[in-house]
C-alpha cells in the first residue's frame, strides 16, 4: 500500500502552524509533583482531564506522597476516584505502583521510561507524559488525539499508536517532540474532532491529507 505521508518540507509548515497557532499548548492535568502527574495520567485513561482535575483537587489535598497513598486499602481508595472509569483497576495500580516507589525507588518517582513502564498502570504513554513534562525529557506521548491528528494531517501513516510514536520521532526533529505532543493535542480537542472536524475553521487545510482527500 502506498504510503500516505506528508513531504518533509509539509511537516515543517505543519509544525510551523500548529506552534502559532497553539503557543501556551500544555499539559491540562492540574499536578505539582512527579507523583501527582503520574498519578493524574494513569486516572486519565478512558477519562477526561477536567474530570481528572476534579478529582485530584481533593485527593492530593489528603494524600501528599507514595507513602500515604500505601496506608490504604483498595475499598478505601476507590470512593475518592469512584467519578472516573474503572475505578477498581486504577485504585489497585495506584497502590501497588506507590508501593513500588516506595520500596524501590525511595519515594521518588523513577526518572527513565524503561523504570516507569514496569509500574502497573503505566504504559508507554503515561511513562512519555511524566518523563516529559516533569523530568524535562524529549517524548510523544501517544494519546488517542495525537493518534487521530498525526494520521489525518500526514504526519505518520500507521494503524497503531506504537508505529505513530515511531513514524513521529522520526518526523519532527527531536527538540520538538515535547511540544509537539501537546500541539497535536490541543488541535484534536479543538478542531480535529474525533466524529466531525472542524476543516472550515482549521489553519492546515493547505497541507492536510485528509482535507484534500475529501476534494
Amino acid at each position: 500500500m502506498k504510503k500516505r505521508m506528508l513531504s518533509k518540507e509539509d511537516v515543517k509548515e505543519a509544525l510551523r502552524i500548529l506552534a502559532a497557532t497553539y503557543p501556551d499548548a500544555d499539559t491540562e492535568l492540574n499536578f505539582h509533583t512527579p507523583l501527582e502527574l503520574l498519578i493524574a495520567t494513569i486516572l486519565a485513561a478512558q477519562c477526561t482531564d477536567k474530570r481528572v482535575n476534579e478529582i485530584t483537587k481533593e485527593l492530593f489535598k489528603k494524600f501528599k506522597s507514595a507513602e500515604d497513598y500505601i496506608e490504604l486499602t483498595e475499598e478505601e481508595l476507590e470512593p475518592w476516584i469512584r467519578s472516573c472509569g474503572f475505578y477498581r483497576n486504577k485504585s489497585k495500580n495506584i497502590l501497588q505502583t506507590c508501593r513500588i516507589i516506595v520500596e524501590k525507588y525511595n519515594g521518588e518517582v523513577p526518572k527513565t521510561r524503561e523504570e516507569l513502564i514496569k509500574l502497573p498502570g503505566v504504559g508507554r504513554k503515561t511513562a512519555n507524559v511524566v518523563i516529559s513534562n516533569v523530568f524535562g525529557q524529549d517524548a510523544i506521548a501517544v494519546d488517542t488525539h495525537v493518534f487521530r491528528v498525526s494520521n489525518r494531517i500526514g504526519l505518520a501513516n500507521a494503524e497503531d499508536v506504537t508505529k505513530t510514536e515511531e513514524q513521529l520521532m522520526k518526523n519532527i526533529p527531536k527538540k520538538k517532540w515535547s511540544e509537539a505532543h501537546h500541539w497535536l493535542i490541543f488541535h484534536g480537542r479543538r478542531i480535529c474532532k474525533a466524529r466531525r472536524p472542524h476543516c472550515e475553521k482549521c489553519p492546515l487545510t493547505k497541507i492536510c491529507l485528509y482535507y484534500k482527500s475529501l476534494s
